[in-house]
């Protein structure tokens, strides 16, 4: 209804809009544009399969006595495991369970967010799969720490409340607790695989998760008068 409101609903009707007999629409261009769902499936399934080939070794990767072998250490098999156990999580989350509040975004944001993912995807599975690549410093007792903290992060995805579920008590605490709980699954990963890239690639998820999730906590504040006054966007008491 103004140029600088926000876009009308899909199932608004013109009878029921706040307006008198009289009513100017401002339409903007959006340009070419792509559905949520085909940049999710792509952004996810990029990392699942890039990673893979690393992990298999493929030619052409680290020359050709290394063709097709398998790592002698676990903690590669089990780091495959968990990356790739995240990204089919999301795959199947953006197919049953994600519901988008638009239906498309700008076509040029498919190939920045590729970028991302499937780059960041080939420098961590390049380090961690390489025949010369050395276990976590404390063995053993770094993975399953590493690894407990992993799963306590990728458990529980979207979280619309606090119930008895302890999993969901950290709503309590901040608005985005999904992106709470994903910092903190890339977190034991990084503990886990004691890789440079993969705390890169943490640190730059975190960032750009902190700035979603202030938005959406100042859109909280100004939406709901009564928001809980104790929530911080992502971190608990600090941000």
């Amino acid at each position: 209804l103004s140029p600088e409101g926000r876009s009308l609903k899909d199932e608004d009707v013109l009878q029921s809009l706040p307006v008198g007999t009289t009513a100017t629409l401002y339409f903007r261009d959006l340009g070419a544009q792509i559905s949520w769902v085909t940049v999710f499936l792509t952004e996810y399934a990029g990392p699942l399969l890039i990673y893979l080939l690393f992990y298999f070794r493929v030619p052409f990767l680290y020359g050709p006595r290394y063709d097709f072998t398998a790592s002698r250490h676990r903690v590669v098999h089990l780091a495959c495991c968990c990356h790739s156990f995240h990204y089919v999580k999301r795959l199947l989350e953006t197919l049953f369970v994600h519901r988008f509040s638009h239906g498309t975004m700008p076509l040029r944001n498919i190939f920045k967010n590729c970028t991302y993912y499937w780059g960041f995807a080939a420098w961590m599975a390049y380090y961690i799969n390489h025949p010369l690549y050395t276990p976590p410093a404390y063995g053993d007792e770094q993975v399953k720490l590493a690894l407990a903290v992993f799963l306590v992060g990728s458990k529980t995805r979207k979280i619309p409340y606090p119930t008895r579920n302890p999993f969901t008590w950290l709503f309590r605490l901040v608005s985005c607790p999904n992106y709470t709980y994903e910092v903190g699954s890339w977190i034991g990963f990084t503990i886990m695989t004691q890789c440079l890239p993969v705390a890169l690639f943490s640190l730059v998820g975190f960032v750009q998760m902190a700035i979603w999730a202030q938005g959406k906590h100042r859109s909280y504040l100004r939406e709901f008068r009564d928001y809980p006054p104790l929530r911080s966007p992502i971190i608990p008491f600090l941000l």
